[in-house]
């Protein structure tokens, strides 16, 4: 396979171990070490493997699984302020206790009457048997739900998939000179082949991208990038691991999957898990951080007044410009001639002096055709931007990257983050908000995609990257989790409000 550099490019490291053409953007010392340090620290417990014939039998069932309400440390009824622990027990088809972890769980206290709902924090002791702990944060009923998203079996193919099977998701390129069009299959890593393969690392992050050169063509040619499909990648019967019967599934209580919470007498327990936040009456609350605030349209344009807004990332941030282009009246979107659902849009309230504008990040990204001059990186997007007390950026990173391995990932937000910590030293004023990943529907092509378990890994380790960092971050994980409404890849509008008052709130965090 030769390699061709359409221009003077950075040549990334070629990892041979998984791919024959599969490269990572290259660390320095210490981020290699950083790096070491956030797998360790989102590493997953060790899974049962999975073999060609193996029997679902013995896997994790949701049915036979079940969750039991701990009583009250110290004895007495509960209170808002206390903590709650729920011991959940998972075994297999048989009944049969199961003897190791790695079961993918959810867990969250409801209230329907109240539209109140808060998430818990699920510790996996690494014998079949998990602790979910919640804090009490509202009067009244709060029912436990626990929900398993996949068994410890089907993540040990999500670890695999993610080894050996890099290129399940692929992309296509067209190049075009004069009369001469020509497509060609693109991706972070390319299979062995012997056709020549165009470079396009890029030159200021390092991140890298390759395409197979078309026959006729140069590599300088292309012009379109576009979502191409998927390839198959399940062995046989590992299907059977991702389906209505145990993904997503319910784990019911053994008694009652309820409680009856006190108001307050005694002050608040020193509680093991505290979540951003909660829902009470469909509104979200902050706990322990920026208070949280409802906006209207007046009070939006308020605090947005003379502000100016970027929003970098994929369709999830993409619905909060959508969200504000609808609820501002002044705020007209420029007709920049964007194909819908793609990048860039362009929204601007003269009157007010507000400006919006909504880019995606770079590749790898699954999008409608679009120009690859509209593809940029949002770490060289940051460098560009002069920042300052009137300057807002919101960015998100995560919903197409779940089919890669995780340093692919960690490096793309160590990259992002150099590139924040460059803004801040110029314009310390600037404010920097980060949405995280969210929960969401799907099918087996969807698990084994970008699922939830994808999803959460990345999450933990885009907080463990930014930790400590004057950035402000919107939990749409715990959003989604706790919130009554299906999980959806695009949260309804009654969650992205939720989000929207929170973002505002970061930006005029004295809002009356």
């Amino acid at each position: 396979m030769s390699i061709l550099i359409p221009d003077p490019a950075f040549v990334p490291q070629v990892l041979t171990s998984r791919h024959n053409l599969c490269a990572f953007r290259p660390l320095s010392p210490e981020e290699a070490v950083e790096e070491e340090f956030i797998l360790h620290s989102i590493a997953w417990p060790e899974t049962p493997s999975v073999t060609l014939n193996f029997s679902l039998k013995n896997t994790t069932d949701p049915s036979c699984s079940k969750f039991t309400i701990l009583p009250k440390v110290g004895g007495g009824q509960w209170s808002i302020g206390d903590q709650l622990e729920v011991r959940i027990i998972m075994k297999d088809y048989y009944c049969h206790p199961k003897t190791s972890g790695g079961d993918a769980l959810l867990a969250r206290l409801r209230n329907e009457a109240l539209d109140a709902g808060v998430s818990g924090q699920v510790v996996d002791h690494l014998n079949g048997s998990y602790t979910a702990v919640f804090p009490l944060v509202w009067e009244g009923r709060a029912d436990v739900q626990v929900t398993l998203i996949h068994p410890s079996e089907a993540i040990t193919v999500l670890r695999r998939l993610n080894n050996e099977s890099l290129d399940r998701v692929f992309f296509r390129s067209v190049f075009r000179s004069g009369s001469v069009t020509e497509t060609s299959m693109c991706n972070v890593c390319l299979r062995p082949t012997n056709m020549p393969v165009c470079n396009y690392t890029d030159i200021r992050t390092g991140e890298p991208w390759f395409c197979l050169k078309p026959k006729s063509l140069s590599c300088n040619a292309r012009i379109i990038h576009s979502m191409g499909g998927y390839l198959p990648a399940l062995k046989p019967l590992e299907d059977k691991l991702f389906s209505k019967v145990n993904m997503k599934v319910p784990i019911l209580a053994s008694g009652s999957s309820y409680i009856t919470v006190l108001p307050n007498t005694k002050g608040f327990t020193k509680v093991k898990f505290r979540p951003s936040g909660f829902y009470y009456k469909g509104v979200w609350k902050s706990l322990g951080g920026t208070q949280v605030y409802q906006f209207d349209t007046q009070s939006i344009i308020q605090c947005l007044s003379g502000k100016v807004v970027h929003f970098y990332g994929d369709s999830t941030i993409r619905q909060w410009f959508e969200y504000l282009n609808k609820a501002l009246p002044d705020l007209k979107e420029f007709n920049l001639h964007t194909p819908e659902r793609s990048s860039p849009y362009v929204s601007l309230d003269y009157k007010n002096n507000i400006l919006l504008t909504y880019h995606c990040h770079g590749l790898p990204i699954r999008i409608r055709p679009i120009p690859i001059s509209q593809l940029r990186y949002i770490a060289n997007e940051l460098d560009n931007i002069h920042g300052g007390s009137n300057t807002v950026i919101a960015f998100t990173v995560w919903a197409h990257f779940g089919n890669f391995p995780m340093e692919f990932y960690i490096r793309r937000l160590l990259s992002i983050r150099s590139a924040v910590l460059r803004l801040l030293a110029r314009a310390p004023d600037t404010l920097v908000v980060i949405r995280t990943g969210n929960l969401k529907s799907y099918d087996v092509n969807g698990a084994i995609n970008n699922g939830d378990w994808y999803a959460l890994q990345r999450d933990r380790a885009l907080r463990e990257v930014f930790k400590g960092m004057n950035v402000d971050l919107v939990d749409a994980w715990e959003m989604t989790l706790a919130h009554r409404l299906q999980h959806n890849l695009h949260p309804a509008p009654p969650i992205i409000k939720n989000m929207i008052n929170v973002l505002l709130s970061y930006i005029c965090p004295k809002h009356k």
